[in-house]
């Protein structure tokens, strides 16, 4: 039987309180949210932080705030939940979608969005329909709060830019363009408690719904060690008109933009060959949408 280790709880009721015994604490101290992975990893013997400090009683971590379009999602959001609201819903459908499919019932009713973030899976299904949408992520310490695009917070499997000292406080996304659309879909061996063998997300924005494309971002996940842009696929795209000879191309592209790994899901030659269909795919849904059709 797996045991937890010994280790002193924090439930502070604001974030000025979660920050001071941060910066105070000694013993490697860690924030848990909905603990689906952090309790895992300290029953295997991979994490032993001496403090746990918890978010979940701090007011507005719970919570989504639009204003103008824009939202700011506190990160103890519980993942169920983004497939609740309406303006998630309309305004950013592959976060809703990419929310659905994550791990299991039980999972989605426990997990939150920031603990998806910061536990930098190479195959964490939130991550991509984010970096499609350009989103930010607001970190706060007692030396004050400071903004990241998602772009640059990754740095590897488990790894992000985040200080010791330091909390995710909040996701913010900005309004999507006119005739934008976007998709994600994830290729797992099953339906549930499934970890990605390839998942890709992509967002077009059009000029005008017969009109070109104006901004493409297309977000490869589990085929590198962290998901990337599939840049010559946005470069191929940017400027052209949605043909399908056109997202057949940058499909094709897409298989030359990662670089997978074999392991016990899936070979590398697989994982490249289903980069190019879920491109394709998600390519095509992201067209129509931003065509209003």
């Amino acid at each position: 039987m797996l045991i937890l280790p010994k280790f002193l709880f924090y439930e502070p009721r604001d974030m000025s309180e979660a920050c001071k015994i941060m910066s105070e604490q000694s013993g490697n101290p860690k924030i848990i949210a909905g603990g689906t992975d952090i309790l895992v990893n300290m029953k295997k013997g991979l994490v032993s932080p001496g403090h746990l400090v918890s978010i979940a009683k701090i007011s507005g971590l719970s919570e989504v705030e639009p204003t103008n379009g824009n939202i700011s999602i506190g990160a103890h959001l519980i993942v169920a939940k983004l497939t609740e609201f309406d303006i998630i819903k309309t305004k950013f459908p592959s976060l809703a979608r990419a929310a659905a499919g994550l791990g299991s019932p039980l999972i989605r009713n426990r997990a939150t969005i920031g603990g998806n973030i910061v536990t930098a899976r190479p195959a964490a299904d939130l991550p991509p329909p984010l970096l499609a949408m350009g989103a930010k992520v607001k970190l706060e310490s007692v030396k004050g709060t400071r903004e990241v695009a998602l772009d640059d917070f990754f740095l590897g499997p488990g790894a992000t830019v985040i200080k010791p000292d330091e909390i995710l406080s909040r996701i913010v996304i900005d309004a999507m363009p006119p005739f934008t659309g976007s998709d994600y879909i994830k290729l797992g061996h099953r339906r549930s408690l499934e970890i990605a063998i390839v998942a890709v997300a992509a967002r077009i924005t059009l000029n005008a719904p017969d009109g070109v494309i104006k901004e493409a971002k297309v977000i490869l996940s589990a085929v590198a060690p962290k998901a990337i842009h599939a840049v010559s696929v946005e470069k191929a795209l940017t400027g052209e008109k949605p043909t399908d000879a056109l997202l057949e191309k940058a499909a094709k592209l897409a298989g030359t933009d990662c670089s997978p790994i074999t392991d016990i899901r899936g070979g590398a030659g697989y994982r490249r060959a289903m980069v190019e269909v879920l491109t394709k795919r998600t390519l095509s849904t992201a067209v129509k949408e931003a065509q209003g059709k």
